[in-house]
């Protein structure tokens, strides 16, 4: 007869997992990939690293896990905040405005998932996460033509270089750990210059 876990086994190997990740994601905001070890996370999650492994075989399943829930959380973060607004030029500002401001505010976890050196696994969902972004902002910049508010362009270009834009304007300032004050309102109106919104 097969081996079957009960649902009391499984909860428990799924909060163990959960521990695991929340541990990592912890490190990671505080030291970059560089200082997510595995003897590290088992450390934080208080587990051996033996339990690390079980969950996550090797440490790249471990940081591309990392990035896939952290990426997940900014791309949702971002979404709701633009949903909540009715004109282009709102949401393309509360885009701006969240994407930078929780970037900004937690500069090394943002420089993990933008730009620090990590290896094939990690990049591929880094890469994903862009094209996620890319999506969302070619949808509003879509309704923002169909409705008058941007003038006609192809919007998966305009997305995927508004992403890329953002992204690289904040690389400098997260490495630095620190923004001027006019960082974000200079992005948002880079955005509408680029954009082409109409007021």
């Amino acid at each position: 007869m097969a081996y079957r876990r009960t649902p009391g086994m499984q909860a428990r190997l799924t909060a163990l997992r959960e521990r695991i990740l929340t541990a990592a994601l912890d490190i990671v905001a505080e030291q970059g990939y560089a200082g997510c070890s595995v003897a590290a996370v088992a450390a934080r999650a208080d587990v051996a690293t033996g339990s690390v492994y079980r969950h996550f075989p090797a440490k790249s399943d471990l940081v591309a896990e990392v990035f896939r829930t952290a990426s997940q959380r900014e791309i949702d973060a971002v979404t709701r905040a633009a949903d909540l607004e009715e004109t282009m030029d709102a949401r393309l500002a509360a885009i701006v405005e969240t994407f930078a401001g929780r970037a900004l505010a937690s500069p090394r976890l943002a420089y993990a998932l933008l730009a620090e050196p990590v290896d094939p696994a990690v990049d591929s969902e880094r890469l994903a996460f862009r094209r996620a972004y890319a999506d969302g902002f070619a949808r509003y910049i879509t309704e923002g033509i169909a409705c008058g508010e941007l003038p006609d362009q192809d919007p998966e270009v305009s997305a995927t270089a508004m992403v890329g834009a953002i992204s690289e304007a904040l690389v400098g300032p997260l490495a630095a750990g620190s923004a001027g004050p006019d960082t974000i309102p200079a992005l948002i109106a880079f955005a509408r210059r680029a954009l082409g919104v109409q007021p």
